[in-house]
């Protein structure tokens, strides 16, 4: 398989998944991801809930972990960061919550508006989100080549496919199961470096993506800025990731590539600001026509540079363009030039069409 099976005519593009997802709100679906940052502490990850919502954002999301169900004891530490656990099976095993603690983080989450999205990382964890209830379903980077797992996802929930590990023909395999479910797909361009640098952001994608799948796409960004989803958002993405911290000095290893919640509320500020902007669209004459008061105050005028009297034949020295506008456009002085005044100017006075012979 080297591409994804196109839709058919009559089925047209992806909808935004705000409308997907009921969200009324110009600009891109902002999720602020906790991830891991909550580290166990249940009523650390509700108040990342609270933060979240006060921020403006649009989605809290979490990841559920089952350390027996998706790893083994042999699983290699990425960085070793843990101060408490010996083995990355053991810091899985203490993320775990149990599910009445996920339904709270589910209901608190709506409570504040919030949908509630949390990545499963085995199929354990997905029938546990089942019973919770999710907006959408997040397809993790490591999880797109698991098609049993992406299959499970689909069928009535929306699914966002994160590509972050993944070879295009690989998202490949992974659209067409979801599509052949019947869910919407939503490609992400993800890198999976913590921090992203700049040069590794791959906006470029998002476009890519769009016209490879004619699908939503979006950002699911690692950089530890705004400025990657800002540019995205202005490229029209669907939907914008970024983890969240409360703070810089937070233990954990995704606060590098995380954004504070002030950012975070600018976040949302500005992608709103730039949705709205996209989706009203300016007609520069009609605007300009708009301005007319403004075009008097501030645009200018020709006026006679002296006194100038009737019978004068204008050349180029008479006439200067100053304040206010209103009178004959400087623009057009080549054409006048050569005409006669039927009537006397006096120094700095505006010429208009009436001072002119016929």
């Amino acid at each position: 398989m080297t591409r994804a099976t196109p839709r058919s005519a009559g089925e047209g593009p992806c909808r935004r998944l705000s409308a997907l997802l009921g969200i009324d709100s110009a600009g891109p679906v902002v999720i602020g991801e906790v991830g891991q940052a909550h580290d166990g502490s249940l009523g650390l990850a509700h108040q990342f809930v609270d933060a979240i919502a006060d921020a403006g954002a649009h989605a809290v999301k979490f990841q559920t972990h089952i350390a027996a169900a998706e790893s083994t004891p042999a699983e290699p530490w990425r960085v070793r960061f843990s101060y408490q656990d010996e083995t990355r099976f053991d810091y899985w095993r203490r993320m775990e919550f149990t599910e009445a603690q996920w339904q709270g983080l589910a209901d608190h989450a709506r409570e504040r508006g919030l949908l509630f999205l949390s990545t499963p990382f085995s199929i354990e964890a997905l029938e546990l989100l089942e019973r919770v209830g999710v907006a959408a379903w997040k397809v993790a980077s490591g999880e797109v080549t698991n098609l049993e797992m992406v299959e499970r996802m689909s069928g009535s929930l929306p699914v966002l496919l994160s590509s972050g590990m993944s070879a295009l023909q690989e998202v490949d395999q992974a659209v067409d199961v979801v599509r052949k479910a019947g869910s919407e797909v939503l490609v992400m361009q993800c890198t999976s470096a913590y921090p992203t640098g700049p040069a590794q952001v791959g906006l470029n994608l998002l476009e890519e993506y769009r016209q490879r799948w004619d699908c939503g796409v979006g950002l699911s960004d690692h950089s530890g800025t705004v400025f990657p989803s800002l540019a995205a958002a202005a490229l029209g993405a669907d939907v914008l990731e970024v983890h969240v911290t409360l703070s810089r000095r937070m233990f954990g290893p995704d606060v590098p590539a995380s954004v504070t919640v002030e950012e975070l509320r600018q976040l949302c500020e500005g992608t709103r600001f730039i949705g709205e902007a996209l989706e009203s669209p300016v007609d520069k004459d009609a605007a300009a026509e708009g301005m007319h008061e403004m075009r008097r105050l501030f645009t200018k005028s020709l006026v006679a540079a002296r006194p100038l009297g009737v019978g004068h034949r204008l050349e180029s020295g008479d006439l200067v363009p100053k304040k206010p506008g209103g009178g004959i456009d400087p623009a057009d002085r080549e054409s006048i030039l050569g005409r006669r005044l039927v009537r006397p100017l006096q120094q700095d006075q505006q010429l208009t069409a009436e001072d002119l012979e016929s």
